[in-house]
Protein backbone atom coordinates (compact mmCIF):
# COMPACT_ATOMS: atom_id res chain seq x y z
CA UNK A 1 0.00 0.00 0.00
CA UNK A 2 1.16 3.52 -0.79
CA UNK A 3 1.51 5.69 2.28
CA UNK A 4 -0.45 8.95 2.31
CA UNK A 5 -1.56 11.44 4.98
CA UNK A 6 -4.90 10.28 6.40
CA UNK A 7 -6.35 13.76 5.94
CA UNK A 8 -5.88 13.45 2.18
CA UNK A 9 -8.30 10.53 1.83
CA UNK A 10 -11.88 9.90 2.91
CA UNK A 11 -12.26 7.50 5.82
CA UNK A 12 -11.94 3.88 4.67
CA UNK A 13 -10.02 4.72 1.51
CA UNK A 14 -6.51 3.64 0.65
CA UNK A 15 -4.02 4.12 -2.15
CA UNK A 16 -2.52 1.10 -3.91
CA UNK A 17 0.11 1.00 -6.63
CA UNK A 18 -1.38 -1.07 -9.43
CA UNK A 19 0.55 -1.43 -12.65
CA UNK A 20 2.69 1.54 -11.71
CA UNK A 21 -0.31 3.83 -11.12
CA UNK A 22 -1.37 5.10 -7.70
CA UNK A 23 -4.95 3.84 -7.45
CA UNK A 24 -7.64 4.83 -4.98
CA UNK A 25 -9.64 1.90 -3.56
CA UNK A 26 -12.09 1.07 -0.80
CA UNK A 27 -12.62 -2.37 0.72
CA UNK A 28 -15.37 -2.64 3.30
CA UNK A 29 -17.58 -5.23 4.97
CA UNK A 30 -17.18 -8.98 5.31
CA UNK A 31 -18.32 -12.15 3.61
CA UNK A 32 -18.28 -13.05 -0.09
CA UNK A 33 -16.51 -10.48 -2.26
CA UNK A 34 -18.05 -8.26 -4.92
CA UNK A 35 -16.20 -5.68 -7.02
CA UNK A 36 -18.03 -2.59 -8.31
CA UNK A 37 -16.53 -0.90 -11.38
CA UNK A 38 -18.05 2.22 -12.93
CA UNK A 39 -18.29 3.34 -16.53
CA UNK A 40 -16.56 6.16 -18.35
CA UNK A 41 -16.30 9.21 -16.13
CA UNK A 42 -17.59 7.53 -12.95
CA UNK A 43 -16.02 7.65 -9.49
CA UNK A 44 -16.17 5.31 -6.52
CA UNK A 45 -18.93 7.31 -4.82
CA UNK A 46 -21.36 6.55 -7.65
CA UNK A 47 -21.76 3.16 -5.96
CA UNK A 48 -22.51 4.54 -2.48
CA UNK A 49 -26.15 3.40 -2.38
CA UNK A 50 -25.31 -0.06 -3.75
CA UNK A 51 -22.35 -0.53 -1.41
CA UNK A 52 -24.31 0.62 1.62
CA UNK A 53 -27.00 -1.99 1.02
CA UNK A 54 -24.48 -4.77 0.36
CA UNK A 55 -22.14 -4.17 3.29
CA UNK A 56 -24.06 -6.14 5.93
CA UNK A 57 -23.57 -9.31 3.87
CA UNK A 58 -20.69 -8.74 1.48
CA UNK A 59 -17.11 -7.55 1.23
CA UNK A 60 -17.46 -4.63 -1.18
CA UNK A 61 -14.52 -3.42 -3.26
CA UNK A 62 -14.66 -0.12 -5.14
CA UNK A 63 -11.87 1.66 -6.96
CA UNK A 64 -11.12 4.46 -9.42
CA UNK A 65 -9.48 3.72 -12.74
CA UNK A 66 -6.51 5.98 -13.62
CA UNK A 67 -7.47 9.64 -13.62
CA UNK A 68 -10.89 9.18 -12.08
CA UNK A 69 -11.88 9.89 -8.50
CA UNK A 70 -8.74 10.05 -6.38
CA UNK A 71 -6.51 7.91 -8.62
CA UNK A 72 -3.46 9.32 -10.37
CA UNK A 73 -3.45 9.58 -14.19
CA UNK A 74 -2.26 6.53 -16.06
CA UNK A 75 0.95 6.56 -18.08
CA UNK A 76 -0.47 4.44 -20.90
CA UNK A 77 -3.64 4.49 -22.97
CA UNK A 78 -6.15 1.91 -21.67
CA UNK A 79 -6.42 -1.56 -23.18
CA UNK A 80 -8.72 -4.43 -22.33
CA UNK A 81 -5.85 -6.63 -21.14
CA UNK A 82 -4.51 -3.86 -18.90
CA UNK A 83 -7.92 -3.25 -17.32
CA UNK A 84 -8.46 -6.97 -16.62
CA UNK A 85 -4.97 -7.10 -15.13
CA UNK A 86 -5.79 -4.04 -12.99
CA UNK A 87 -8.71 -5.96 -11.48
CA UNK A 88 -6.46 -8.93 -10.73
CA UNK A 89 -3.82 -6.74 -9.12
CA UNK A 90 -6.50 -4.95 -7.11
CA UNK A 91 -7.80 -8.20 -5.63
CA UNK A 92 -4.26 -9.45 -4.98
CA UNK A 93 -3.26 -6.22 -3.24
CA UNK A 94 -6.30 -6.51 -0.98
CA UNK A 95 -5.58 -10.17 -0.22
CA UNK A 96 -8.84 -11.38 -1.78
CA UNK A 97 -8.04 -14.64 -3.56
CA UNK A 98 -11.43 -16.36 -3.60
CA UNK A 99 -14.15 -16.15 -6.27
CA UNK A 100 -15.94 -12.81 -6.42
CA UNK A 101 -18.95 -11.28 -8.10
CA UNK A 102 -17.82 -8.68 -10.62
CA UNK A 103 -20.18 -5.78 -11.35
CA UNK A 104 -19.38 -3.64 -14.38
CA UNK A 105 -21.31 -0.57 -15.49
CA UNK A 106 -21.22 0.55 -19.14
CA UNK A 107 -17.62 0.41 -20.43
CA UNK A 108 -16.50 -1.47 -17.29
CA UNK A 109 -18.68 -4.33 -18.50
CA UNK A 110 -15.92 -5.03 -21.04
CA UNK A 111 -13.36 -5.17 -18.23
CA UNK A 112 -15.22 -7.49 -15.87
CA UNK A 113 -16.16 -9.86 -18.69
CA UNK A 114 -12.53 -10.01 -19.79
CA UNK A 115 -11.44 -10.76 -16.20
CA UNK A 116 -14.04 -13.52 -15.95
CA UNK A 117 -12.77 -15.15 -19.14
CA UNK A 118 -9.12 -14.84 -18.14
CA UNK A 119 -9.61 -15.86 -14.49
CA UNK A 120 -12.61 -18.21 -14.29
CA UNK A 121 -11.52 -19.71 -10.96
CA UNK A 122 -11.65 -16.26 -9.35
CA UNK A 123 -15.09 -15.36 -10.76
CA UNK A 124 -18.33 -16.34 -9.04
CA UNK A 125 -20.61 -14.33 -11.34
CA UNK A 126 -20.76 -11.29 -13.61
CA UNK A 127 -23.38 -8.55 -13.34
CA UNK A 128 -23.46 -6.12 -16.26
CA UNK A 129 -25.18 -2.82 -15.43
CA UNK A 130 -26.43 -1.40 -18.73
CA UNK A 131 -23.18 -2.72 -20.19
CA UNK A 132 -21.61 -1.39 -23.37
CA UNK A 133 -22.47 -3.26 -26.58
CA UNK A 134 -20.63 -2.95 -29.87
CA UNK A 135 -21.82 -5.45 -32.51
CA UNK A 136 -19.59 -3.80 -35.13
CA UNK A 137 -16.47 -3.54 -32.96
CA UNK A 138 -13.29 -2.72 -34.79
CA UNK A 139 -9.80 -1.53 -33.99
CA UNK A 140 -9.19 2.03 -35.17
CA UNK A 141 -5.90 3.05 -36.78
CA UNK A 142 -3.08 5.03 -35.16
CA UNK A 143 -3.84 4.29 -31.49
CA UNK A 144 -0.66 5.99 -30.22
CA UNK A 145 -1.43 9.17 -32.18
CA UNK A 146 -5.01 9.19 -30.93
CA UNK A 147 -3.80 8.88 -27.34
CA UNK A 148 -1.40 11.81 -27.84
CA UNK A 149 -4.26 13.87 -29.31
CA UNK A 150 -6.48 13.06 -26.31
CA UNK A 151 -3.77 14.05 -23.84
CA UNK A 152 -3.04 17.24 -25.79
CA UNK A 153 -6.71 18.23 -25.85
CA UNK A 154 -7.00 17.59 -22.11
CA UNK A 155 -3.86 19.62 -21.44
CA UNK A 156 -5.15 22.53 -23.51
CA UNK A 157 -8.48 22.44 -21.69
CA UNK A 158 -6.70 22.43 -18.34
CA UNK A 159 -4.56 25.38 -19.42
CA UNK A 160 -7.76 27.31 -20.10
CA UNK A 161 -9.20 26.27 -16.69
CA UNK A 162 -12.04 24.42 -18.42
CA UNK A 163 -12.14 21.50 -15.92
CA UNK A 164 -11.96 23.88 -12.96
CA UNK A 165 -14.84 25.98 -14.26
CA UNK A 166 -16.98 23.36 -15.99
CA UNK A 167 -15.96 20.01 -14.49
CA UNK A 168 -18.48 19.88 -11.62
CA UNK A 169 -21.35 21.45 -13.64
CA UNK A 170 -20.53 19.05 -16.47
CA UNK A 171 -20.71 16.13 -14.08
CA UNK A 172 -24.09 17.31 -12.77
CA UNK A 173 -25.40 17.72 -16.33
CA UNK A 174 -24.35 14.20 -17.29
CA UNK A 175 -26.06 12.77 -14.21
CA UNK A 176 -29.20 14.75 -14.96
CA UNK A 177 -29.33 13.41 -18.52
CA UNK A 178 -28.39 9.82 -17.62
CA UNK A 179 -30.87 9.29 -14.78
CA UNK A 180 -34.63 9.50 -14.41
CA UNK A 181 -34.24 11.16 -11.01
CA UNK A 182 -32.26 13.98 -12.58
CA UNK A 183 -30.35 14.73 -9.39
CA UNK A 184 -26.73 14.01 -8.51
CA UNK A 185 -26.57 12.40 -5.04
CA UNK A 186 -22.77 12.75 -4.80
CA UNK A 187 -21.43 15.12 -2.12
CA UNK A 188 -20.62 18.47 -3.79
CA UNK A 189 -17.24 18.63 -2.08
CA UNK A 190 -16.17 15.29 -3.54
CA UNK A 191 -17.44 16.26 -6.98
CA UNK A 192 -15.37 19.45 -6.89
CA UNK A 193 -12.30 17.58 -5.66
CA UNK A 194 -12.52 14.90 -8.36
CA UNK A 195 -13.73 16.85 -11.41
CA UNK A 196 -11.96 20.20 -11.14
CA UNK A 197 -8.39 19.00 -11.62
CA UNK A 198 -8.50 17.89 -15.26
CA UNK A 199 -7.58 14.27 -14.43
CA UNK A 200 -11.11 13.03 -15.08
CA UNK A 201 -11.37 14.87 -18.41
CA UNK A 202 -8.04 13.41 -19.55
CA UNK A 203 -9.09 9.92 -18.49
CA UNK A 204 -12.47 10.21 -20.21
CA UNK A 205 -10.90 11.40 -23.47
CA UNK A 206 -8.39 8.54 -23.39
CA UNK A 207 -11.03 5.91 -22.64
CA UNK A 208 -13.31 7.31 -25.31
CA UNK A 209 -10.63 7.25 -27.99
CA UNK A 210 -9.77 3.63 -27.07
CA UNK A 211 -13.38 2.48 -26.70
CA UNK A 212 -13.78 0.70 -30.05
CA UNK A 213 -10.30 -0.79 -29.69
CA UNK A 214 -11.34 -2.39 -26.39
CA UNK A 215 -14.57 -3.64 -27.95
CA UNK A 216 -12.54 -5.34 -30.69
CA UNK A 217 -10.13 -6.78 -28.13
CA UNK A 218 -13.10 -8.26 -26.26
CA UNK A 219 -14.52 -9.73 -29.48
CA UNK A 220 -11.23 -11.55 -30.06
CA UNK A 221 -11.11 -12.73 -26.43
CA UNK A 222 -14.65 -14.09 -26.70
CA UNK A 223 -13.58 -16.19 -29.66
CA UNK A 224 -10.63 -17.58 -27.73
CA UNK A 225 -11.82 -18.13 -24.15
CA UNK A 226 -15.22 -19.32 -22.86
CA UNK A 227 -17.22 -17.53 -20.20
CA UNK A 228 -18.12 -20.09 -17.55
CA UNK A 229 -19.52 -17.80 -14.84
CA UNK A 230 -23.24 -17.01 -14.66
CA UNK A 231 -24.19 -13.61 -16.06
CA UNK A 232 -26.98 -11.16 -15.25
CA UNK A 233 -27.58 -8.22 -17.60
CA UNK A 234 -29.45 -5.30 -16.04
CA UNK A 235 -30.91 -3.18 -18.82
CA UNK A 236 -32.03 0.34 -18.01
CA UNK A 237 -35.48 1.25 -19.33
CA UNK A 238 -36.51 4.86 -18.83
CA UNK A 239 -39.99 4.37 -20.29
CA UNK A 240 -39.11 6.12 -23.55
CA UNK A 241 -40.47 4.77 -26.81
CA UNK A 242 -37.95 6.39 -29.11
CA UNK A 243 -36.08 4.43 -31.75
CA UNK A 244 -32.86 5.06 -29.83
CA UNK A 245 -34.31 3.59 -26.62
CA UNK A 246 -35.48 0.55 -28.56
CA UNK A 247 -32.01 0.04 -30.04
CA UNK A 248 -30.40 0.25 -26.61
CA UNK A 249 -32.73 -2.37 -25.13
CA UNK A 250 -32.26 -4.62 -28.16
CA UNK A 251 -28.50 -4.33 -27.68
CA UNK A 252 -28.82 -5.41 -24.04
CA UNK A 253 -30.94 -8.39 -25.10
CA UNK A 254 -28.32 -9.41 -27.67
CA UNK A 255 -25.60 -9.09 -25.03
CA UNK A 256 -27.45 -11.36 -22.61
CA UNK A 257 -28.09 -13.91 -25.36
CA UNK A 258 -24.48 -13.90 -26.55
CA UNK A 259 -23.17 -14.45 -23.03
CA UNK A 260 -25.82 -17.01 -22.10
CA UNK A 261 -27.00 -14.70 -19.36
CA UNK A 262 -30.27 -13.59 -17.81
CA UNK A 263 -31.73 -10.29 -19.01
CA UNK A 264 -33.61 -8.08 -16.56
CA UNK A 265 -35.27 -4.81 -17.47
CA UNK A 266 -34.91 -2.24 -14.71
CA UNK A 267 -37.54 0.47 -14.94
CA UNK A 268 -37.61 3.36 -14.53
CA UNK A 269 -33.88 3.88 -14.86
CA UNK A 270 -31.43 5.80 -16.99
CA UNK A 271 -27.98 4.67 -18.06
CA UNK A 272 -26.61 5.46 -14.58
CA UNK A 273 -28.82 2.65 -13.33
CA UNK A 274 -27.00 2.29 -10.00
CA UNK A 275 -28.11 5.80 -9.08
CA UNK A 276 -31.75 5.32 -10.11
CA UNK A 277 -32.30 1.74 -8.97
CA UNK A 278 -29.50 0.60 -6.63
CA UNK A 279 -31.70 -2.17 -5.23
CA UNK A 280 -31.74 -3.93 -8.62
CA UNK A 281 -27.93 -4.16 -8.53
CA UNK A 282 -27.96 -5.31 -4.91
CA UNK A 283 -30.50 -8.06 -5.61
CA UNK A 284 -28.47 -9.32 -8.58
CA UNK A 285 -25.29 -9.51 -6.49
CA UNK A 286 -27.00 -11.26 -3.58
CA UNK A 287 -28.14 -14.10 -5.83
CA UNK A 288 -24.61 -15.49 -5.86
Amino acid sequence: MVSTPSAALPAGSRLLRLGGTVTHARCEGSGPVCVLSGGLGCAWFDWDAVAGALLPRRTVVRFDRPGYGLSAPGAEAPTLAAEAERLRQLLDALGLAGPCVLVGHSLAGFHVEAFARLHPARTAAVVLVDGSTEPSARARPLPALRAVAARTAAGAARGLAVPYLLGPPGRRLVVRLATVRGRDPAPPGLVRRCYRTGRALRAALLENTCYLDQAEQLRLLRARLPLTAPVVVLAAADGGRSRRAGRRLAGQARLAAELGGVLRLVEPAGHLLMLDQPRAVVDAVLEF
